[in-house]
C-alpha cells in the first residue's frame, strides 16, 4: 500500500473503533510512538515496537470510563508523511469527563507506519 492507502485504511479503522486492528495491519514491527514532552509521571509516555505499542495502547482504554463519543478527520498526506485530527469525548477513571483533542503525524516506510507522534496541549 502507498501512504494514501495507508492513511485512509487508518482513518476508517479508527473510525471504527479498531485501534489494535489498524496497529496490527498497517504498522512495522519496529514502529514508534511518540507523545509530547512534558508529560506528568505517570502518563503514557514513548515505546518502540509493536509490543509496546498494543501495550499502551491497552493501558490508556483501562484509564477510560467511558467514550461518548468522538471523530477522526481526514488525513492530509505529503509523500511519506501524513497527518490526521482526532478528538475524544471520554470519561476517565477517577478524573471525570473530558474533551480530548491532539494532531497525529505519521510516517511511512516500505507500505507499514514506522513512527506515530502526538501533538497536544500537556496540563
Amino acid at each position: 500500500m502507498n501512504t494514501e492507502a495507508i492513511a485512509k485504511r487508518l482513518v476508517e479503522l479508527c473510525r471504527e473503533g479498531k485501534y489494535e486492528e489498524a496497529q496490527r495491519e498497517l504498522y512495522a514491527e519496529d514502529a514508534e510512538s511518540i507523545e509530547p514532552e512534558g508529560l506528568p509521571p505517570g502518563a503514557l509516555g514513548n515505546v518502540k515496537g509493536l509490543a509496546a505499542i498494543y501495550e499502551k495502547g491497552r493501558q490508556f482504554g483501562a484509564m477510560l470510563e467511558a467514550v461518548h463519543g468522538g471523530s477522526v478527520s481526514d488525513p492530509v498526506v505529503a509523500a511519506n508523511w501524513f497527518s490526521i485530527a482526532l478528538a475524544m469525548d471520554v470519561t476517565m477513571k477517577g478524573r471525570g469527563r473530558m474533551n480530548m483533542s491532539e494532531i497525529g503525524v505519521y510516517r511511512v516506510r516500505d507500505g507499514k507506519i514506522v513512527r506515530e507522534q502526538f501533538f497536544y496541549d500537556v496540563g
